[in-house]
């Protein structure tokens, strides 16, 4: 099982001149740079707009640039990028992750997703009935983008872009690997069937986890008709992370900042009304703290104890079939000296074991999927038709030579 670690960019007020957010990003990328030397294999990185307190990560391809060129190893996820056009044209998608992988060496995973938290979808003018299609429609014609040269247009239902060469080409081929972010056992049967990546942030327990494992495998294996140019069977799921050999010291340095993780979440999607620049959620969080308590199922803490009780949680969840476990180490008000040595203690006590199943495992998961890829591409190929070749690209005459050729519509200003 591999192992990786994941940012919302909380940052509870009060903001001051201690706690802001350059102080935050200057720490996570302290944070990022240890993960790379310790051995962790992955980085998320969230896109969120408007979530104030909860996640200050609006522009993750540049955060995720700033650590490609401090690290050597650690893949670059975005976990996620929102891909409504409301949001980001999928062209603009489709350079900044080409972009993102040709200055990191080839190190990014595609993470997508459509939001579902009302202040942010309505702020770009996008509402819920109609995310799940608008971003079907994006994701495929942007990693058409990626491999087409040049990309022959399209006319969709939420988007239409002429004939263009999209610049630059990423590295990796076809292209990033390409996931979804899931938060129930559905859209988990959704990324199987189209051959992506499940990005799990349902807090679950392994037993639960085997069930979403093996759906989500069996369905790939039988029904999979692949949206993108390529295949990615990989399940990760999402976990709390604070690690000490006292394992009173691991709750009191992990437990609150993962509650008001959880909490701020059940703000912005379930239960909250947000006052914008007003709404003071840490203080919502602690008075909730203080009276009722805040309900989170203790499964949900699996990666909060000593090294070995993390990594019973951890060994559960690679027999339950998990290919990676994303740690959320940054949450609430977790102290930044607490966080580095967590991974320092995670990474010695408890990942080499798991190191050193994962290559053996790794080789013998890619000879099993490799056939089922292969059936999976031929569904599509019926599907879709073989397809003849494209039409040549129009010629795109600029302003002034259409001027110059009598065109009425070319105007230069």
């Amino acid at each position: 099982m591999k192992f990786g670690i994941f940012y919302e960019h909380q940052l509870p007020r009060p903001w001051n001149e201690e706690r802001n957010d350059r102080v935050l990003v200057e720490e996570a990328l302290e944070q990022v740079e240890a993960a790379d030397r310790l051995g962790y294999d992955y980085l998320w990185e969230v896109e969120h707009h408007f979530l104030e307190e909860y996640s200050h990560s609006s522009a993750p391809e540049v955060f995720l640039a700033a650590a490609s060129q401090r690290t050597k190893n650690i893949r670059l996820g975005h976990g996620i990028v929102n891909m409504l056009p409301k949001v980001n044209h999928p062209a603009r998608v489709a350079e900044r992750i080409s972009s993102l992988d040709l200055i990191s060496g080839g190190r990014v995973e595609f993470g997508t997703g459509e939001s579902s938290a009302r202040i942010e979808l309505e702020g770009f003018g996008a509402g819920p009935d109609e995310k799940r299609a608008m971003w079907t429609e994006a994701l495929a014609e942007c990693t058409r983008m990626m491999t087409s040269d040049p990309y022959p247009g399209f006319e969709g239902q939420y988007f239409s872009m002429p004939c263009r060469n999209v610049l630059p080409k990423p590295l990796q081929k076809p292209h990033p690997p390409v996931w979804v972010a899931c938060s129930n056992r559905d859209t988990i049967h959704l990324a199987a069937q189209l051959g992506l990546g499940a990005l799990t942030f349902a807090f679950t327990d392994p037993e639960e986890a085997k069930l979403w494992v093996d759906d989500y495998y069996t369905t790939l294996k039988n029904e999979c008709v692949p949206l993108t140019e390529a295949v990615n069977p990989n399940i990760a799921m999402v976990t709390s992370f604070s690690v000490h050999d006292d394992p009173e010291e691991a709750d009191r340095r992990g437990k609150e900042g993962f509650q008001f993780f959880a909490f701020a979440l059940a703000h912005y999607y379930l239960f909250g009304s947000q006052q914008p620049g007003r709404t003071d959620i840490w203080k919502l969080f602690q008075e909730q703290a203080a009276g009722q308590g805040i309900s989170i199922g203790e499964e949900a803490y699996g990666g909060i104890g000593t090294p070995e009780t993390v990594a019973d949680h951890c060994r559960a969840f690679e027999e339950a079939g998990v290919d990676q476990t994303v740690f959320i180490q940054q949450g609430g008000n977790n102290r930044h000296d607490h966080i580095l040595e967590t991974l320092e203690l995670f990474a010695k006590r408890v990942m080499p074991e798991f190191k050193e199943r994962e290559s053996i495992r790794h080789a013998q998961k890619a000879a099993e999927m490799a056939p089922y890829i292969e059936e999976a591409f031929k569904r599509k190929a019926q599907q879709t038709g073989n397809g003849t070749a494209p039409p040549e690209p129009p010629v795109v005459d600029s302003y002034g030579r259409s001027i110059m050729a009598g065109d009425p519509d070319a105007k230069l200003t």
